[in-house]
């Protein structure tokens, strides 16, 4: 049995009565994390090396090859980029479906990827299957190995906290988690185990004010758990760029306009013009009305000087492009220390105990468990 204690996005609590029944349909039905609006639209996958104007590119070469794009989520982490764009044919409104398009589209694409020097790891896809964007994301850049580090003087900001140890006694790996918290962590952390083929048996989760703490009880789908120290350092990069790849450097621009083909072309090449560089990109249509949210930095990765981020807004126009504030999660004043608890039992739960730190160290302290490494 799972049990989750949720918020809405503001830290308040849940009373929309149509997010309640919607999210106990979704949980009640295997099928509900398919994006089931993207059915009948053509998804392309990218992978390659950042670098600044890239996405400028790649949507400039789209708008000349008559793609119209509806749908579209970019991420960078670690040098690298991954999106996942899901367009329709200009003049039919219909999925991509002729071959030798999608071949042009591919090899356009791929050259865009390759630049000068990233001939080897530069991908291209096209797919006409429904997925969930953010899995299929996370499932590229790990397929790409985007959490093999830099050097940490390359590295901004502190990596997130990860530990691994084996509890032999129980035959568990315990990971434990620490970060700042935010909106879809449980979902990342969940997904990259799932994805490195990691079955999570039991599982705590806590927050208190910004900070997240995190404990999944894990083992192979053999059953066996972690067995090695290279496996260990695995697990822990993985999970830190899992963590890392949705946290939004940058500014936050929001566009609301009437959606246009070659939209994106044009203010992602003004953004290039201007000198800034994309770190992430979130596109979507509502009817005729294009909501895309992008984070700018400048060409180096630092904060972009306030006068180009204007001089951009007059260029694209003031009331159409916005700036916002960073989409973390932030609770409000009265709720930053409360702290919120949640247990997980996952599928192979024989054992009737999802503990924590705390109390594990507290049984083995006392004696009724020989073990705690």
């Amino acid at each position: 049995m799972d049990v989750f204690h949720v918020t809405d996005q503001n830290g308040e609590k849940l009373t929309d009565e149509s997010v309640i029944s919607y999210i106990e349909q979704s949980l009640g039905t295997c099928n509900s994390v398919t994006s089931n609006g993207f059915k009948d639209l053509t998804a392309l996958e990218l992978t390659g090396t950042d670098r600044p104007g890239l996405l400028s590119e790649v949507f400039a070469v789209l708008a000349e090859l008559q793609c119209n794009v509806v749908d579209a989520k970019v991420w960078t982490h670690n040098g690298r980029i991954a999106s996942l764009i899901y367009v329709k044919d200009c003049n039919s409104g219909f999925p991509i479906e002729d071959t030798q398009k999608i071949n042009r589209i591919e090899g356009r694409l791929r050259n865009v990827l390759k630049g000068d020097n990233d001939i080897r790891s530069a991908k291209t896809a096209v797919s006409m299957a429904v997925t969930h964007t953010e899995r299929r994301l996370h499932q590229m850049m790990f397929a790409d190995r985007d959490y093999e580090r830099r050097s940490r003087t390359e590295s901004a900001t502190p990596s997130p906290s990860v530990t691994v140890q084996n509890w032999a006694e129980r035959g568990y790996s315990v990971v434990n988690v620490q970060c700042k918290d935010r909106s879809k962590l449980l979902f990342d952390i969940v997904c990259t185990l799932t994805d490195m083929e990691y079955v999570v048996f039991h599982g705590t989760l806590d927050t208190t004010g910004n900070q997240a703490y995190q404990e999944f009880y894990i083992r192979h789908n053999d059953g066996s758990p972690i067995s090695s120290e290279a496996e260990k350092q695995r697990v822990i990069q993985c999970l830190q760029a899992a963590i890392e790849r949705r946290t939004s450097e940058g500014v936050r621009l929001e566009l609301r306009t009437v959606d246009r083909w070659g939209l994106l072309s044009d203010v992602t090449r003004t953004f290039r013009e201007n000198g800034l560089n994309v770190t992430r990109a979130e596109i979507s249509t509502t009817r005729n009305m294009a909501v895309n949210v992008f984070y700018v930095t400048d060409a180096a990765g630092q904060p972009v000087d306030p006068k180009i981020i204007e001089a951009v807004r007059e260029r694209i126009g003031f009331s159409d492009l916005k700036v916002k504030e960073s989409s973390s999660v932030c609770h409000k004043e009265g709720a930053r220390n409360e702290t919120t608890a949640t247990t997980v039992a996952g599928t192979g739960g024989a054992v009737l105990l999802s503990l924590g730190s705390l109390v594990r160290r507290n049984l083995y302290n006392l004696g009724l468990i020989r073990s705690y490494s």
